[in-house]
């Protein structure tokens, strides 16, 4: 199955290496490009993309906004936020907004193809030079405690607890001795009970709900 990506940024030279990268790759098909967060809510809107690639820092309208409209409609692509910043508030702003990853522009060219290869499956994936600030901070913020859900389960709990710590389904199935297709259904009703868009979300939560303090453990 091929993966359909809408690209955004307003650096013409950008859009243009991204979809060399991309084309050379047999699972992924670039089907638009927009130079501005206005053109790319149209565009995802009418080429219903698997992915959009997606630029913080636009004109007209913003990355963060553009993600936000994008995520406010039914059934909306998994977005890969993009941008050469690597500070907290765009990290936040983005992920807060829906976007499922965040990748930076100096990043190698097979973390950006891997970004968007675990989105289009539903995964979170954060720029490997970000991820730990990140959860520190997430951990240590203590000004917006976190009350999880009364009606998650103890297995769902664990699950949350293992989405902290980054897994894929795979991995979770893997450490709770379950099937994958059953992982994939607690990380779901997982996300509905948290009113969480993606997995990313669910992982910021979990960190600030304390649920993640060292190495992953959890029920068998």
């Amino acid at each position: 199955m091929t993966v359909s990506i809408l690209l955004a940024d307003d650096q013409d030279m950008v859009r243009t290496s991204m979809r060399i990268m991309i084309d050379v790759e047999p699972d992924l098909e670039v089907v638009g490009e927009a130079a501005d967060g206005t053109v790319a809510v149209e565009l995802a809107a009418r080429l219903r993309p698997d992915v959009v690639v997606m630029d913080i820092q636009m004109p007209h309208t913003d990355g963060v906004t553009a993600t936000r409209q994008i995520m406010s409609r039914p059934e909306p692509p998994a977005i890969l936020a993009l941008t050469t910043f690597d500070l907290d508030e765009y990290l936040f702003g983005v992920l807060r907004a829906g976007a499922a990853g965040f990748v930076l522009k100096h990043d190698p060219a097979t973390t950006l193809l891997d970004g968007i290869r675990a989105v289009a499956r539903g995964e979170g994936f954060v720029s490997p030079g970000p991820t730990r600030r990140l959860i520190t901070r997430v951990a240590n913020d203590h000004t917006n405690p976190v009350q999880l859900p009364d009606d998650l389960t103890p297995r769902e709990r664990d699950v949350l607890t293992l989405l902290g710590h980054a897994m894929t389904n795979t991995q979770i199935a893997r450490r709770l001795h379950i099937e994958e297709s059953t992982a994939k259904t607690h990380v779901q009703n997982v996300l509905t009970k948290l009113g969480a868009r993606t997995r990313v979300q669910a992982a910021l939560l979990a960190n600030r709900a304390g649920l993640v303090d060292g190495p992953p453990t959890a029920r068998t």
